[in-house]
């Protein structure tokens, strides 16, 4: 009796499965469903895509970890619903192959599930990597669901996985395999560079039209005035933006950088202020911070050999795996005329202090040398001149002398910091035609790209 109570309810559920299916997927209001298998508030571009659909009225489920709040933009729509997917941690019984198999087949499961539960998407669009195991459960979603499977290709996840193990491990021979043949299931493909676009055909007979990362709205110059009250925000949790020097007047209101008199609110930036150096970084192997550290070090004795250059002030952005690695190294030079710190700001300070710096670092360096970093792409939409370290497709973004600098080590990294700020804060020099440059060329935003790219693919399924 219990064995046909068991095969009964086992019955019911097929069938009801199987009425959700046929009902969902015989009509409905376009939906997509925008996948990282990551965590959301660290995924601009995913979260882009998501914000672009949504205001061509399109709704969305935004699936992936929720660690990190998301942007303003995207909590505050009416038509995208946040998807969480429970992180996966703490397993740590058998060899690490054996731990890293459990945990993408538990992955999968999960994925599945959450994919199955939401309602029925037109579209998939997923962002790879990470693909793995991501890509296949995004097919097999798709078959339930008769929809269209969309892979943002940002890089390849086996190259990233090369950097912990070499090339010929066999993990990383087994993710190639399975990225090329889940790869080619796509129904469209979407890539970030025209270097990656060419690869994707030639080495995996994948067609990929190329959307270059582009700055959102929100990421401009500052005014003078929201740049004083982020400084001041700032200034209560770090010291290099706290005043260096007793106030002028009792009713004025001071930070490292700006003044703002206290009767009028009138702001000016201090005289004798620091330069504000800025980088980004997910603390990663494929950037090596030691390389600006150690070009810190140089510019350290430029200013105690007699150049006249500013004391620094250098914010390092970002959360990740080797941020107490880097700290430890942080931790144990002692400068007199650098100030280094490494704050997690919230989504929404993080533009504005880009459009406040002076200067940008990219140490960022393409595992496969086929992605941009979107850092860049950020802080080119702040009009923020970068330097920014060599790899293979670089010059697709970073124009050498027109927009930055390119630098292979951290001597020519030093050198170009020494040149850069020599001087400063005067309006002339590379650094000021450098942001010349940045405002005069007009870039496109990620809105106007997306709807001359993406836009149309999905419009011709409708």
């Amino acid at each position: 009796a219990a064995a046909g109570a068991a095969l009964l309810l086992a019955a019911g559920v097929l069938v009801a499965v199987l009425w959700r299916w046929w009902a969902a997927t015989t009509g409905g209001a376009v939906r997509v469903c925008v996948a990282v298998l990551g965590d959301l508030g660290r995924s601009p571009r995913m979260q882009y895509h998501a914000l672009s659909l949504a205001r061509h009225g399109l709704s969305v489920d935004l699936l992936g970890y929720l660690r990190d709040r998301p942007h303003g933009d995207v909590l505050r729509s009416g038509e995208i619903r946040l998807v969480p997917v429970a992180e996966l941690r703490g397993l740590r019984v058998g060899p690490k192959l054996f731990q890293y198999v459990i945990k993408v087949i538990v992955q999968a499961v999960q994925l599945l599930y959450k994919m199955l539960m939401i309602d029925r998407p037109s579209y998939i669009l997923l962002q790879n990597p990470p693909g793995l195991p991501a890509i296949a459960v995004a097919w097999v979603a798709c078959l339930f669901w008769r929809s269209k499977l969309i892979i943002d290709w940002h890089n390849y996840g086996y190259t990233i996985m090369s950097l912990n193990h070499g090339k010929k491990h066999l993990l990383v021979r087994i993710a190639k395999w399975y990225e090329k043949l889940f790869g080619r299931l796509s129904d469209y493909n979407l890539c970030v560079t025209n270097a990656m676009q060419e690869d994707l055909w030639v080495n995996c007979n994948i067609k990929a039209v190329t959307l270059y990362d582009k700055p959102a709205s929100y990421f401009k110059e500052t005014p003078l005035e929201v740049q004083h009250c982020l400084y001041m925000k700032l200034a209560k949790d770090y010291e290099p933006f706290q005043p260096h020097t007793e106030r002028v007047s009792s009713n004025a209101e001071s930070s490292a950088f700006t003044e703002m008199d206290g009767k009028t609110g009138h702001v000016v930036k201090t005289r004798g202020r620091p330069a504000l150096l800025i980088s980004s970084t997910s603390w990663t192997e494929d950037e090596d911070f030691s390389v600006l550290l150690k070009a810190l070090e140089d510019y350290e004795r430029f200013v105690s050999e007699g150049a006249k250059l500013p004391s620094l002030v250098c914010v390092i952005t970002g959360k990740g795996p080797l941020k107490d690695y880097y700290n430890g190294l942080i931790n144990k030079l002692h400068f007199k005329h650098i100030q280094i710190c490494t704050p997690w700001l919230e989504a929404e300070d993080y533009p504005l202090l880009l459009g406040s710096a002076d200067l940008g670092v990219c140490l960022h360096k393409s595992s496969s040398g086929l992605d941009l970093p979107m850092k860049v792409v950020d802080m080119f939409g702040c009009c923020l001149p970068v330097c920014a370290i060599h790899f293979e497709c670089l010059h697709e973004l970073v124009k050498h002398n027109e927009n930055g600098l390119i630098f292979r080590d951290s001597s020519e990294l030093a050198e170009q910091l020494k040149m850069l700020f020599l001087g400063f804060p005067t309006l002339e020099g590379k650094l000021h035609s450098f942001r010349k440059n940045l405002q005069a060329s007009k870039q496109l935003r990620w809105e106007e790209s997306w709807d001359q790219t993406v836009l149309p693919l999905i419009a011709q399924n409708e």
